[in-house]
């Protein structure tokens, strides 16, 4: 069995991590996805993974989850270069940049979800909010400046740390978030590649909803099944 088990593709934005790595490396699986946040949910998963989480790729026998873990499985399968710059150097900034969005960045996080289909109103800008705004903002700047020459990505050509922040690019645009010009040409990019473009539409396309309150996350379907 090869299979790619993922969120919705809309809101899930560690499922669509390692979606994009495999997808751009041409990673013979299947992508199957299990809607989050219903009842059921938790019991499908928890048959298949260790965590009862996704993202999950099942690979002839071996089970490897979590979204950077299956980062390097696919950076190991792929021919070098493909998943992660050729450039120690560079490879090594790209490994910081990808752990960083990995492990950081909470106001961002709880205050704009993802949501690639939907437009939000710009949330308040908490002191929180506005730290990890600029943050994001100085990283992008600093690794186009330092990586970037030779194309429009964090280094230059597309890797995995495109692949980490592109979930942070459509928040971005969901909320209508401040981007400084070089900043906001480096998400213009990842907003106009066409593997990204590609799953914009199926995000578009899915018919579950989830909603974010005060008492947790809630989910149904757009319109009537069947």
């Amino acid at each position: 069995m090869r299979q790619l088990v993922l969120g919705n593709l809309n809101y899930s934005s560690w499922s669509i991590r390692p979606l994009l790595v495999a997808r751009r490396v041409g990673l013979p699986v299947e992508e199957v996805v299990v809607p989050l946040d219903f009842p059921d949910t938790r019991a499908k998963l928890k048959e298949i993974s260790p965590t009862a989480k996704v993202p999950l790729l099942l690979w002839d026998g071996q089970t490897i989850w979590e979204s950077l873990a299956i980062t390097e499985w696919i950076a190991e399968w792929a021919a070098p270069g493909q998943v992660w710059p050729k450039d120690a150097s560079a490879r090594a900034a790209a490994r910081a940049a990808a752990s960083e969005m990995h492990a950081g960045f909470p106001a961002l996080r709880s205050l704009c979800p993802m949501d690639i289909r939907s437009r939000h109103t710009t949330p308040a800008m908490t002191d929180g909010l506005k730290a990890d705004i600029a943050r994001i903002d100085g990283l992008w700047c600093e690794l186009r400046d330092r990586f970037g020459k030779d194309g429009p990505f964090l280094f230059g050509q597309w890797s995995a740390a495109d692949a980490f922040y592109t979930p942070v690019v459509t928040r971005f645009r969901t909320y209508n978030l401040p981007l400084t010009p070089i900043a906001q040409a480096y998400a213009d990019a990842v907003l106009s590649d066409p593997i990204f473009r590609v799953l914009e539409e199926q995000a578009k396309a899915e018919p579950w909803w989830i909603k974010y309150g005060p008492d947790g996350r809630s989910s149904g379907y757009l319109k009537p099944v069947g």
